[in-house]
């Protein structure tokens, strides 16, 4: 069988064994009022790339992937909870297609929803049974220390007048960056990695979660909309600051320099003005700019991935679908 159908395969097997370990955390759990809204998150779907990274890590180090599914669980978890907690503070009305917790129900369930999300994660690291499950606790809470920074960050950046690319770079480290980088971490933990592999699994989840972001920003302006499924230009519509928008400021002088600079939170493009924002991105060489900078962090997380001492084409793999979406 070719390599590639036998890693769609086991992706599928790993991904379904998620989603059934998911399903079952909540399935019986009162009162309704809380646990409807955890059991609709946990039923939204989504690709699971970072339990699917975790356990890829472990089996790197030849882990039994049954016994480190609940550290899957857990990464999942952790995603989940924030962005439950991020849609609360985004205003953001929809998640993966679906209303948002706070939508559906009202904004204190939300709140209560992310943080039962949060004790089952703990829970579910709790149970993996192993002899490392104090070091696993550690990068647990280190990531979810980061995750809330990240999102501090975030925050900040709204309403800064002299935000830079490097700025931007910084948030993604912790916000996007973190849970990739712990779960590759927390895997390879389980499996047994010393601290040379402990070290390149984390820069690795770095570099992933900068070409992750980059490449999520770049497909908002140039992946078409029906494909997509978000309408096109949609984060300068918001007035979002992302990677195309500062390099854009970086780059652009004159009338260019004064049409970037006006889009700010809450004083986004008009629908129409789109078209007007993607010619003058392409012509600063915005887009080229972070096409190169995917194909770099992912080039400098699959090096890292390199240096294990297992067979890592499978991550490896995993790694080259994360950043197969650059148009």
């Amino acid at each position: 069988m070719h390599r590639q159908e036998n890693l769609d395969i086991k992706l599928e097997e790993l991904r379904a064994a998620v989603n059934s370990g998911l399903s079952g955390l909540a399935q019986d759990r009162g009162p309704g009022e809380l646990y409807d809204s955890v059991r609709y998150v946990l039923s939204g779907g989504g690709k699971r790339l970072r339990p699917l990274l975790l356990l890829l890590s472990a089996d790197v180090f030849g882990a039994d992937l049954k016994e480190a599914r609940p550290l899957a669980l857990a990464v999942e978890l952790l995603h989940n909870f924030s962005l439950v907690h991020d849609d609360i503070m985004d205003h953001a009305n929809t998640r993966r297609g679906r209303e948002t917790v706070h939508v559906t129900w009202d904004t204190n369930t939300a709140i209560l929803c992310g943080d039962v999300l949060l004790a089952l994660a703990i829970e579910s690291v709790s149970q993996t049974g192993s002899d490392k499950t104090a070091q696993l606790v550690q990068v647990f809470g280190d990531v979810l220390r980061e995750l809330c920074e990240g999102q501090a960050l975030d925050t900040a950046i709204e309403t800064r007048q002299d935000l830079k690319t490097s700025d931007y770079l910084r948030m993604i480290d912790a916000k996007t960056g973190a849970l990739l980088s712990g779960s590759l971490e927390m895997g390879g933990i389980f499996g047994g990695a010393d601290s040379h592999a402990r070290m390149a699994l984390r820069t690795a989840g770095k570099s992933i979660g900068r070409a992750f972001q980059i490449l999520d920003d770049l497909l908002d302006l140039v992946a078409d909309s029906q494909h997509w499924g978000k309408v096109q230009g949609g984060d300068l519509i918001e007035g979002k600051r992302t990677f195309l928008l500062l390099e854009a400021c970086e780059r652009a002088t004159g009338k260019d320099l004064a049409f970037f600079e006006r889009i700010r939170p809450g004083s986004g493009l008009d629908k129409q003005e789109i078209p007007k924002a993607r010619e003058r991105m392409e012509e600063l060489g915005v887009f080229d700019a972070a096409r190169a900078s995917v194909h770099a962090y992912t080039h400098t997380a699959l090096a890292q991935v390199d240096l294990l001492p297992g067979d890592t084409s499978q991550l490896n793999a995993l790694i080259n679908r994360m950043a197969a979406r650059v148009h």
